[in-house]
């Protein structure tokens, strides 16, 4: 059905047609969220066990490896593609959590959130408890300080 033959409230015209086209779309949004964030979790720990699969080639770094004198790099190897595939991957869910996140947030600010807030009206102390913490008087009857001999 075209959306001029539809009811105002089902095309998002009006009070009530924005705010369920504004909740759907939330809702929509967060679902896209979890969902590219279970998959990153996944390239994750896919990413992990591909790379602790791999054989090492002795140092850290590039250090050692072996091979010959001519040889600058080894051949590429299955794992290794998977690595490179899984990578760049993870890269690009990273990118669209990022996105995903900014949209959310769009023209709020952590620090218009503080600007906001009302200043307490005095300076805030801790509740000591009474004087429990303080040393009993000179001449009082509290418990006695230890003395030096």
């Amino acid at each position: 059905m075209p959306a001029r033959d539809r009811p105002a409230r089902d095309r998002g015209c009006g009070a009530d047609g924005q705010l369920l086209d504004t909740a759907r779309r939330n809702a929509e949004s967060r679902f896209m969220e979890n969902v590219v964030l279970i998959v990153h979790l996944m390239l994750a720990l896919s990413l992990i066990g591909v790379v602790l699969l791999q054989r090492s080639e002795g140092g850290g770094l590039g250090i050692g490896g072996g091979g010959g004198a001519m040889t600058g790099r080894s051949p590429a190897t299955a794992l290794g593609k998977v690595t490179w595939g899984l990578a760049i991957a993870f890269i690009a869910t990273s990118i669209t959590l990022t996105i995903i996140a900014a949209e959310q947030a769009a023209g709020v600010s952590v620090v218009d959130r503080i600007t906001d807030a009302p200043a307490p009206s005095g300076p805030v102390l801790p509740d000591l408890g009474g004087d429990g913490l303080l040393p009993p008087p000179a001449g009082g009857t509290g418990p006695a300080l230890p003395q030096l001999d």
